[in-house]
């Protein structure tokens, strides 16, 4: 009976122990992913520089190329005055200048949009006001009311994520702490044992160390492969989650799978065993 109730034991554990890590690795997957969401959307923020009439194509071309060497700017792009035209023309499906005696009422513009850093309302109003006093513009424009919006629901997204990865961490740290304490419990009398014979309590402590590394890597492997099946299906399902669910989200959620593996098992072994080192004979009839 011992000898088939140590693998069974051993799957059950290695079992508990994934479901905890791969529910911890979708959260910091899900964490890390609405992260780079977030730089998107805030890069997508377009600040629209109005240019003087008197400005010619060279110099939009020489003001836009400077600005990219601004620490705000991610992207700049010169809408000349024709180009507007064409763009609203196509948009209204009619010519604006017949109204007009053939006059464009549209002058060139540059779009440039902020790095995700700017992409906020105390950094937008300096920028703004810092814009303005180029000599080749005349106002400068931006969604401020989406600005705000926006920033308001990142910071709420952020402050869920942050309480439910709180919660999760201390529920995998009190299932993880029971399966290794109810795997170390059923040998509490070889501790005991070992104990009685003179063994040190780092030579005691090796066995189940090692035993507990072997379970908490097996778990973390499974638990990547679940994540790692679960990844690649979304990205077949969206092009765009696929150009966000790449290398520099996917390794570092292994790589804290791993680390949460071995640190929790290594963690409440250690103690475990160390309560039982302490425990005298007659408590483990308790």
């Amino acid at each position: 009976m011992t000898k088939t109730y140590a693998p069974m034991q051993w799957l059950t554990s290695c079992v508990s122990i994934t479901l905890v890590l791969t529910l911890l690795g979708t959260v910091v997957l899900f964490g890390l992913t609405a992260h780079k969401l977030s730089r998107d959307v805030r890069e997508n923020l377009v600040v629209t520089l109005l240019l003087s009439d008197d400005v010619s194509t060279a110099q939009a071309d020489s003001l836009a190329a400077e600005l990219t060497t601004r620490p705000y700017a991610a992207a700049v792009s010169v809408i000349s005055s024709e180009q507007a035209l064409a763009e609203e023309m196509a948009r209204l499906g009619t010519d604006p200048t017949e109204f007009l005696g053939g006059e464009n009422p549209y002058t060139a513009t540059i779009e440039m949009n902020v790095r995700a850093d700017y992409a906020c309302t105390d950094s937008l109003l300096p920028l703004q006001q810092e814009l303005r006093h180029l000599w080749q513009v005349t106002d400068v424009v931006y969604q401020q009311e989406l600005v705000d919006g926006l920033n308001h629901l990142l910071q709420t997204a952020t402050l869920v994520l942050m309480a439910l990865a709180a919660l999760l961490i201390v529920v995998s740290v009190v299932l993880i702490n029971n399966t290794v304490r109810l795997s170390v419990y059923s040998r509490r009398f070889t501790i005991h044992t070992m104990r009685l014979v003179g063994a040190s309590w780092g030579f005691i402590r090796r066995p189940f160390m090692l035993r507990s590394l072997g379970i908490g890597l097996t778990a973390a492997a499974v638990a990547i492969g679940v994540l790692a099946a679960g990844t690649w299906w979304i990205r077949q399902q969206d092009p765009y989650m696929a150009s966000l669910l790449t290398r520099d989200v996917t390794i570092p959620v292994a790589l804290a799978v791993v680390a949460a593996a071995i640190a929790l098992t290594g963690i409440s072994t250690w103690l475990s065993v160390g309560r039982f080192l302490h425990m005298r004979e007659a408590e483990m009839y308790k």
